[in-house]
């Protein structure tokens, strides 16, 4: 299938929108500032919780509030400017690290959490604890012990519990009664934290939080992690000698982790141990309590090729298995599940029969034609999830991800208009937000019984350009593609010069139906290239089996690019003498594969944060798709770009190389790139390398973002001979 949307460039709107798109690009945070996201729906349907900066430059969120029953009037609940008295925010690097791990680049109120009626909500701001009524409209600091992180309000909003250098506490929500329910033992203070999900859990498992309310407030589930057997690596800023360098506990591939339990935390003070078989299963997957069961924990094996479903007893804290899966590949870990139905049945997404589809207890309630990507929430009458077009569907929507209920009785979609949807539901009220391909940013809906009955206003800026995008599908695998060609192109002017830009990688689909997704590329597409964004094997939204064809070999989502490119240069006006390749994380690594392995394709690549040797990188991420290292060395060294600090590959003839790195990225550490550097060095391959000072795996500062695209730009045209053009 393939669509098209020409783009036609829409007038400036303001002065902001004059800027450089680099420039407008980078101060708009890729123009989510000002959007508004992490909706909460009040259980009676009479307001939305939600978080939203001023303007598209304004980094601080606001707390707000949009009330159903007043026509969908909107206000703050809670100001950071406000509540800080115009003080500058100050973050401990506890905070720093939880926000990298999340991507969250903003500022002001990044997250809160409310009770179960939703009328009190707890942040974070500075370290210092702040609470929120949300009918009122006010807001307070609550005088507790720093530096304060994820506050979480108990069910019936009578206690906020939160983390304080590594501690559990539990404050009154009128801010008496402060104490510690769990601190790490004398000695331990370094090593040991209740209540904060460990580097991989927030980082591969999806799992942020590390501690859990019981339905009744009385307890908590709370997660113990020692991070005493992990080995520590050093992150240096070279730019700043005086500096000492920071410890990381960093699981690398084939080494030990965190020791992670889990206890039942009384208000009463009891403290109880659950416990699982932890030598067999050592990853806490998922937590949920809920009152419609007993608190439910996923479990899985060192090499995800098992799970458990476990329930637990609060008071013994003993467990007893719910179901169990295996997989000869790998287990997925999904938003939103496991959890209990009102009626005590098990939801789960799993794999069956070559599909991915949600099973209701032991019972499949979708099939084929769709892809379940996520549950979105579970009511006695049905079940909302996000989806794509599974295998057996008559049309692929290349791209698209829909919003569904679900029953017994069958399947309905709730997102219309051909796009990208989200959901989050509660008291029949539904916030839908919706990209599309000729949309800038996202709408925001909200419906009651499929009916608009308000919408929430976004402030981010208007992009100064439309992509024109075509989403097809290349070669006999029919992988989803995006080819951008220049705002201005003609057919008469003949081929183009090529520039892939790809994530291509597992968690990364590129190729969807929004607008926002492929504004850099069709700035690269301006500067006089055809840009081509393909998903091969091993991304998500199409199949198990797409996804998990990588195992064990990850060269062939090079392949799959190598594919894409061949077969729409018969359709499209692709020049095969001049191609690049430009990536950032995973798309780095595949670029430098790229340059490395098949320099009769590529001619030039930007390798960007790239993991070169992948003992390197972590246990829960490489030891799923290539098993320990310690056993399969082969396997790693087949699929690295360096080993021993030689290339593993390099074909002739050399291709020239952008290797750009942030100095302190604790994710993709700059060894990658300086090994790769050296190896490239005593191979005799010339090649470029741009350092990051104070960068981390993102690029939020404004300069750094916006000079980052230029000097690729540069790098691309005097790579493939463009400059005389």
């Amino acid at each position: 299938m393939t669509t098209e949307n020409p783009g036609i460039p829409r007038p400036d709107e303001s002065q902001a929108q004059r800027l450089s798109f680099p420039r407008q690009h980078a101060r708009t945070q890729r123009f989510t500032l000002g959007a508004p996201r992490a909706f909460t729906v009040a259980p009676d349907g009479s307001r939305v919780v939600f978080l939203r900066s001023s303007d598209g430059t304004d980094r601080a969120n606001r707390l707000w509030v949009l009330d159903v029953s007043d026509g969908g009037a909107e206000r703050v609940a809670a100001d950071p400017h406000v509540l800080l008295g115009g003080a500058a925010e100050k973050l401990s690097a506890a905070e720093r690290a939880r926000r990298e791990r999340s991507r969250e680049g903003g500022a002001g109120i990044v997250g809160y959490a409310t009770d179960a009626a939703v009328e009190l909500a707890a942040f974070a701001l500075s370290g210092r604890l702040f609470t929120a009524e949300l009918r009122a409209g006010t807001a307070r600091e609550l005088p507790v012990p720093g530096p304060v992180i994820d506050p979480r309000p108990s069910p019936d909003g009578r206690h906020v519990a939160y983390v304080a250098r590594g501690a559990l506490r539990v404050t009154g929500a009128d801010g008496e009664g402060d104490r510690a329910l769990a601190a790490p033992e004398a000695g331990q203070e370094a090593t040991v934290t209740y209540g904060l999900a460990e580097f991989i859990a927030a980082e591969e498992m999806g799992r942020s939080r590390g501690f859990w309310w019981s339905p009744d407030s009385t307890r908590l589930l709370v997660a113990r992690v020692d991070d005493a057997p992990v080995r520590r690596w050093w992150i240096a800023d070279p730019a700043h000698p005086d500096r000492a360098p920071e410890q990381v506990a960093y699981p690398a591939a084939g080494t030990p982790n965190a020791e992670v339990g889990l206890w039942v935390l009384g208000l009463d003070g009891s403290r109880t141990e659950v416990v699982w078989d932890r030598a067999r299963f050592p990853y806490l997957a998922r937590v949920h309590w809920s009152a419609d069961g007993a608190p439910l924990l996923l479990v899985q094996s060192r090499d995800q090729g098992s799970q458990l479903y476990l329930a637990v007893d609060p008071d013994s804290g003993a467990t007893r298995m719910v179901h169990a899966e295996e997989d000869p590949e790998w287990l997925e870990l999904f938003p939103g599940v496991p959890c209990w139905s009102p009626s005590g049945k098990l939801v789960r997404i799993a794999d069956e029969g070559g599909a991915r589809v949600l099973a209701w207890g032991e019972r499949p309630l979708t099939g084929p034609q769709l892809h379940v990507r996520a549950v979105l929430d579970v009511t006695e009458e049905d079940i909302l999830l996000s989806a794509s077009a599974g295998a057996a569907a008559a049309d692929p929507e290349t791209g698209e991800i829909h919003v569904y209920r679900v029953n017994e009785l069958g399947v309905e979609r709730v997102s219309r208009e051909p796009g990208v949807h989200s959901a989050v539901r509660a008291g029949g009220l539904t916030v839908l937000v919706s990209a599309t391909l000729d949309r800038p940013g996202a709408q925001v809906q909200v419906l009651r019984e499929g009916k608009q009955v308000a919408t929430i206003a976004s402030h981010a800026q208007r992009p100064g350009l439309t992509p024109r995008v075509t989403l097809t599908e290349g070669g006999t695998r029919n992988i989803p593609c995006a080819v951008l060609l220049p705002t201005d192109y003609k057919e008469t002017d003949g081929p183009l010069p090529v520039l892939l830009d790809p994530y291509g990688g597992p968690h990364g689909q590129r190729v969807q139906r929004a607008h926002n997704i492929f504004l850099t590329s069709q700035w690269f597409a301006d500067q006089g290239f055809a840009v081509l964004v393909a998903d091969g094997r091993g991304t998500p939204g199409r199949s198990p089996g797409w996804e998990k064809s990588i195992k064990n070999d990850k060269t062939l989502t090079l392949e799959d690019q190598v594919d894409a490119l061949h077969a729409l240069a018969e359709r499209f006006p692709f020049d095969l003498g001049r191609v690049a390749i430009r990536g950032w994380s995973y798309g780095g690594y595949l670029a430098g594969m790229a340059a490395l392995r098949r320099p009769d394709v590529f001619h030039a690549a930007v390798v960007g944060a790239p993991v070169t040797d992948l003992r390197l990188y972590d246990t829960h991420y490489e030891e799923r798709y290539l098993g320990d290292p310690n056993r399969t060395p082969e396997t790693y060294r087949h699929n690295s770009l360096i080993w021993d600090d030689g290339l593993v590959e390099a074909a002739e003839p050399h291709r020239p190389m952008l290797i750009v790195h942030g100095l302190a990225d604790d994710n993709v550490v700059v060894a990658h790139s300086l090994r790769l550097s050296s190896a490239l060095l005593a191979a005799g391959r010339p090649h470029e390398v741009l350092p990051l000072s104070g960068v981390t795996h993102m690029t939020p500062q404004e300069q750094v973002a916006e000079n980052l695209l230029l000097l690729q730009v540069d790098f691309l045209k005097r790579s493939l001979g463009l400059t005389g053009e």
